[in-house]
């Protein structure tokens, strides 16, 4: 159905009765495993940064003779990584009648408002309040976008916007990579588990997580518990339920995700993940506020500033170029 681009009225807006349900799914999977809108880290700046230092590798022959002088001196160098907070801002305008007019309904097929068409109860007291909350759920899907596949944008001027780094631009080093599309299997998940792993990820087993979309779940379901017989398990991360599957690198989260690239799984350690929320002075993040009032109507803004908190790339691995359709026979 068409949204509304306009100020709410009786006209364009008519209540209805009976129960109300919802065609769009509002589940953000990652955002909500990792703060969500009410969680994460807070910021003073546009830009936030974090860092990040290796050690040297373990030599088996580094023992010293006794009396011997002190050695060359050596030091561990630290990294920097950032990334930025976007913006997002909605509006909402409503008639001082439409607010009013809760008890007015529109008959079944009727595109005028007319009490007299039906009688029964309206199951939105406050439009204001439920216009207010479908805004939230549309910034929230914005939000999960943008985490894993947001295309990082710092403008040097104010004409265009700030584009946090999603999860699939950060990961860099643990990369496998298809040159034409490949169905996906269970050598290749193990084989970026590995390498994920030997570069330092997936050392938390509770937050280790593999998110896919429809298509590769299906795939996965297939590699790692129809045909391998992997124990399949469920548990919950961050007040999302996800299913596990044993695997040679530990118990991995299996995240089902409708904005993933259809030819694209991530394995994410969800603890180095993060919002980072630009606090606005005397009104936190993602809040409501009247605008300048011109007429007989209520004007409100929704707005807020969030980014990603990746951490250490290398934590994380991506597959790309798969199948995203069965395969003909």
């Amino acid at each position: 159905m068409p949204g509304i681009t306009e100020m709410l009225t009786t006209y364009n807006s008519p209540n209805y009765v009976g129960q109300l349900f919802s065609l769009t799914p509002t589940d953000t999977p990652l955002l909500s495993s990792i703060g969500g809108l009410t969680g994460g880290q807070a910021t003073d700046s546009t830009i936030f940064t974090w860092q990040s230092y290796d050690l040297r590798d373990p030599d088996a022959n580094r023992q010293r003779v006794e009396g011997a002088d002190a050695p060359p001196p050596e030091a561990r160098v630290r990294q920097n990584a950032f990334n930025v907070v976007e913006i997002h801002q909605e509006a909402l305008s409503i008639t001082y009648t439409r607010e009013a007019a809760n008890g007015q309904f529109a008959g079944t097929g009727s595109a005028v408002p007319t009490s007299a068409a039906v009688t029964g109860t309206n199951p939105v007291g406050d439009e204001l309040v439920w216009q207010t909350q479908r805004h939230l759920e549309q910034i929230a899907r914005d939000i999960e976008v943008s985490f894993i596949s947001g295309q990082f944008a710092q403008p040097a001027d104010n004409t265009q916007p700030r584009r946090t780094r999603g999860l699939l631009q950060a990961i860099q080093t643990n990369v496998i990579t298809h040159a034409t599309p490949t169905p996906l299997s269970e050598e290749t998940v193990v084989d970026l588990l590995q390498q994920t792993w030997e570069n330092g990820g997936l050392t938390v087993s509770e937050t280790a997580t593999l998110i896919c979309n429809a298509f590769q779940k299906r795939q996965l379901t297939k590699a790692f518990i129809a045909d391998k017989g992997y124990r399949e398990q469920t548990r919950n991360v961050g007040g999302v339920a996800l299913q596990t599957v044993e695997t040679d690198f530990g118990r991995l989260n299996i995240m089902l995700n409708r904005y993933m690239p259809a030819d694209t799984v991530v394995v994410a350690s969800l603890d180095e993940l993060a919002p980072v929320f630009l606090r606005i002075p005397g009104r936190g993040f993602l809040f409501t506020e009247p605008l300048a009032k011109t007429g007989a109507s209520d004007r409100y803004q929704i707005y807020g500033e969030v980014g990603l908190r990746y951490g250490n790339e290398r934590s994380h691995g991506k597959i790309t170029g798969l199948t995203t359709a069965p395969q003909s026979a």
